[in-house]
């Protein structure tokens, strides 16, 4: 182990699959967040390196367009588009991202045959977000150029098999030859260590980017980042889409409606609309949905994406000469 150990490093990642398919220099990818993937944010992780998403599914289609044409602005390095496809407005938001030159899509929350082909036949490379090894299957078949599997310590919707990531991942990579990006709980260099002696090529990482200054996130929902602790996120709506939450009035009004079995109409009642809005982008840490992963426990403060990236690649050298020495 210490021999192969040896051979994980950054300098080895300047030319590994995924800087080799996304043409960036570290394979570090940011999570295309819903009300925290604006062009600020997108721009700073491709300008740092790695590799930037705009998240689309809080976006209507002429707000995205006008990300990706500030995008473009901010930063000459690649970036891509982040799509959950149990939005409504699917075709506009593909046709703006063809026409606004977008190279990179990461498509999930939906079968990837829908839109793979349609993106590629456009000179696009497709990645398609999984949480096991059955959809990785199916995303490879579909012909995907990548997927990335999210183990159930990620925030926001989760996948139902509840697969956490160390398991996921060895498991995803025991099926598929194509390129493989770990997501779900990373957010430090030493977690970036694990998942690639694991077999990932690349990591994805959501929560600690949420935390950064270019979030787009709310000031007061970045801080509750900070302050929250072991324990005090959790899945709940698995009836509808299973997502990830900090406990507030909101998850405890769910869990007190949950006590009286309540069919899905009435879950969906209480969900409303724009709840993720209402927390995340408007800070009403009471009454609104704050989607973040159980990683949020080791995350401290609020730093710029450049912080995190050295802090990162300091920290998965530092790991790594550690473990060697074992």
């Amino acid at each position: 182990m210490a021999d192969y150990l040896k051979n994980i490093s950054f300098e080895n990642f300047y030319m590994n699959k995924i800087t080799q398919l996304f043409n960036i220099q570290y394979p570090i990818i940011q999570g295309g967040m819903i009300w925290n993937s604006g062009y600020k944010l997108a721009s700073a992780v491709s300008n740092a390196g790695g590799l930037g998403l705009l998240g689309a599914g809080s976006m209507y289609p002429e707000v995205l367009r006008e990300h990706i044409q500030k995008c473009k602005i901010a930063t000459n390095k690649p970036f891509g588009v982040n799509v959950p496809m149990l939005y409504p407005n699917l075709e506009e938001i593909m046709q703006i991202i063809v026409a606004e030159g977008v190279k990179i899509v990461f498509t999930s929350a939906g079968n990837p045959k829908t839109w793979t082909s349609f993106l590629k036949e456009k000179g696009i490379t497709v990645v398609h977000v999984v949480s096991s090894s059955k959809f990785a299957l199916k995303a490879q078949e579909a012909g995907v150029d990548a997927v990335v599997a999210e183990g159930f310590e990620a925030g926001g919707h989760n996948g139902r098999e509840e697969t956490t990531t160390l398991t996921l991942i060895p498991m995803v990579k025991e099926q598929i030859q194509i390129p493989l990006i770990a997501a779900g709980g990373i957010a430090t260099g030493r977690g970036m260590l694990a998942a690639m002696v694991l077999g990932a090529d690349g990591v994805q990482m959501g929560s600690r980017f949420a935390a950064s200054q270019e979030s787009s996130a709310h000031q007061a929902f970045k801080q509750t980042i900070v302050e929250t602790k072991e324990g005090d996120t959790l899945v709940t709506l698995k009836e509808l889409a299973p997502v990830r939450l900090i406990k507030n009035k909101f998850y405890n009004d769910l869990q007190a409606l949950y006590a009286t079995c309540p069919t899905p109409e009435a879950l969906k009642e209480l969900l409303g609309r724009a709840r993720a809005k209402r927390g995340m982008f408007e800070g009403d840490l009471e009454e609104g949905e704050l989607e973040i992963g159980q990683i949020a426990g080791l995350i401290h403060d609020i730093p710029t994406v450049q912080v995190i990236f050295d802090t990162l690649l300091a920290e998965f050298e530092m790991a790594k000469k550690k473990v060697v020495q074992l």
